[in-house]
C-alpha cells in the first residue's frame, strides 16, 4: 500500500491467515493488530487498547511501528479496507452496509479512501464480481487458511464437548449462538453457522443479519476459535521429534479448539473437573435451560444463550443452592460465583490478554481452580499456545507409561508449542 499497490482482485489477499502469535518478534505488536481487528468498528482509542495490553499509547505507538513498518492508525485503516472488500466481493450488502459494518462512519469516507488505495470505486469492485445468491438475509463470508487442516478433528473436539441449546455440530457444521455488544453498549443476538471449503483452504462463516453491526467481532472470535492464524509448518518443524517417541503422535495441520465466549468455556472447564466430559455436558445444559437466556434462531437445536456472568453474580439465593438443584457440587459452585466476580470487575481477563502466565497465576488464586484448569483456559480462550497438562488422563494414557515428571521433561524440547503437542495426544486416543 505505500509503494502504491492494491490487493491483486484475483487471489484475493484479505482472505490470508493473519500471523500467528509466535510469528511476531513483539508479541505486545501482534496483540495490538488481534484487538485493533477486532475493534475496528468501535472507534475504541489506542491509548485505551494499550491501557488493556498494561503500557502507555507512546509505547505501543512506538513497538508497533517497529514492528509492523506502518503506524496502528494505518493498520486499522487497512484492516477496514480488506473487511470491506471481503463484504463487497462475498455479499449482496449494499455500499452503505458495507462502509457502516467495515467500521468507515459514512458513505463518503468510504468511497474517498477506498479509491484512494485501491484505484477504483466500490461500486466498480461489485460489478467485477459474480452475483452473489442472497439467502434468507443471511451473510456468509470466506476466511482462509494455511492446509493442511483436519476439519473433522476439529469438529469432533467441539461436538464432543458441545453445550446442548448453545452450539450444534450437525452434517459436517458448526452452528451456535451469539450474544455480543455492540459500539453503543446495545445487545445483540444472533447466530453463526462455519463449514469447510476444502478446495479453497476457507471456511465458509454465515451469520444472521442481527450481527452486521458487531461483525468483525464475530469473525475475530471465529478465527480464534478454529485457530486459522496457525502456521502449521512452523509448528510442526518443533513438534515432529514426537513422533519419535512413537509414530503417529504429531500430526502436520492439527490446530488447538479456541472458544466463542472465554467465560462459557471457563465455566464449562471447572464443571468438568474431576467428572467425564458428557457428565459436565449434562450440568452445562441444566445450567444454560434454566439461568440461560431464550432466543430465536430458527435452528433446530440452537435455543439459548449462556448465562452472563452478571447473571450468575444476580441469581436470587446462595450460589451453591441455586446450582445445587441441577446437580452441581457446592465447591464448584463457589469457583464459578468466584470466577464470575472477577470477571465482572475487572480483575482477571480471559481473552485475548496482555500476559497469560500472569492470568492463570489470578485463575489459581480462585479456590477450586487448580493447574490443569488454568492452563486449559489459557489454551483456549487465551490463545496461549504453550500450555501443557501432565496431569491430564488423556495426555499420561497417549505417552504411558512416562510419569508426570518425566511428561514435563519430554515436553521441554516442544516448547513452545506444547498446547498443540497436548492436542496432538489428545488425537491419538
Amino acid at each position: 500500500e505505500q509503494a502504491g499497490y492494491r490487493p491483486c482482485l484475483l487471489c484475493r489477499p484479505e482472505l490470508a491467515p493473519g500471523n500467528s502469535i509466535i510469528d511476531a518478534a513483539a508479541n505486545l505488536a501482534y496483540r495490538t493488530a488481534r484487538m485493533l481487528e477486532v475493534n475496528c468498528q468501535s472507534g475504541q482509542s489506542l491509548d485505551e487498547i494499550a491501557g488493556r495490553l498494561g503500557c502507555t499509547g507512546r509505547h505501543l505507538r512506538r513497538v508497533f511501528k517497529a514492528e509492523y513498518n506502518v503506524s496502528p492508525v494505518q493498520y486499522l485503516q487497512t484492516c477496514r479496507l480488506l473487511l470491506a472488500k471481503n463484504l463487497l466481493t462475498d455479499t449482496n450488502l449494499s455500499v452503505l452496509e458495507v462502509a457502516m459494518a467495515a467500521g468507515f462512519g459514512s458513505l463518503r469516507r468510504f468511497n474517498d479512501i477506498f479509491k484512494k488505495y485501491y484505484k477504483l470505486s466500490p461500486t466498480a469492485l461489485r460489478k467485477q464480481t459474480p452475483e452473489v445468491k442472497k439467502h434468507n438475509n443471511n451473510i456468509t463470508l470466506s476466511l482462509g487458511y494455511r492446509p493442511p487442516y483436519h476439519w473433522e478433528e476439529m469438529l469432533n473436539f467441539l461436538a464432543y464437548r458441545a453445550i446442548p441449546g448453545i452450539e450444534v455440530v450437525k452434517n459436517g457444521e458448526y452452528m451456535r449462538t451469539v450474544h455480543l455488544e455492540n459500539s453503543e453498549g446495545k445487545h445483540i443476538y444472533g447466530w453463526v453457522r462455519v463449514a469447510d471449503n476444502p478446495n479453497k483452504n476457507t471456511l465458509n462463516v454465515t451469520v444472521s443479519e442481527t450481527l452486521l453491526t458487531v461483525l468483525p467481532k464475530v469473525l475475530s472470535r471465529i478465527r480464534h476459535m478454529f485457530d486459522l492464524y496457525c502456521d502449521p509448518y512452523a509448528v510442526y518443524e518443533t513438534l515432529r521429534s514426537m513422533n519419535d517417541i512413537r509414530p503417529g503422535l504429531c500430526v502436520l495441520g492439527t490446530r488447538v479448539p479456541g472458544c466463542f465466549n472465554a467465560f462459557e468455556m471457563a465455566v464449562r472447564a471447572i464443571l468438568g473437573q474431576q467428572i467425564t466430559v458428557k457428565a459436565a455436558g449434562t450440568l452445562a445444559a441444566r445450567i444454560v435451560q434454566t439461568y440461560g437466556t431464550p432466543i430465536q434462531t430458527g435452528i433446530e437445536g440452537l435455543t439459548h444463550i449462556f448465562p452472563l456472568p452478571e447473571d450468575v453474580l444476580a441469581l436470587d439465593g446462595i450460589i451453591e443452592n441455586c446450582f445445587g438443584e441441577l446437580g452441581v457440587i457446592a465447591s464448584r459452585s463457589n469457583t464459578i460465583y468466584e470466577l464470575a466476580q472477577s470477571y465482572v470487575h475487572g480483575e482477571i481477563d480471559l481473552n485475548l490478554c496482555a500476559n497469560p502466565e500472569e492470568e492463570m497465576k489470578k485463575l489459581m488464586a480462585i479456590r477450586g481452580i487448580g493447574s490443569w484448569t488454568a492452563q486449559y483456559i489459557a489454551m483456549r480462550s487465551m490463545e496461549w499456545p504453550d500450555a501443557f497438562l501432565e496431569t491430564d488422563a488423556g495426555v499420561k494414557k497417549a505417552l504411558h507409561p512416562f510419569t508426570s515428571k518425566e511428561l514435563l521433561k519430554i515436553a521441554e524440547a516442544w516448547r513452545p508449542w506444547r498446547s498443540y503437542a497436548t492436542v496432538n495426544l489428545w488425537n491419538t486416543l
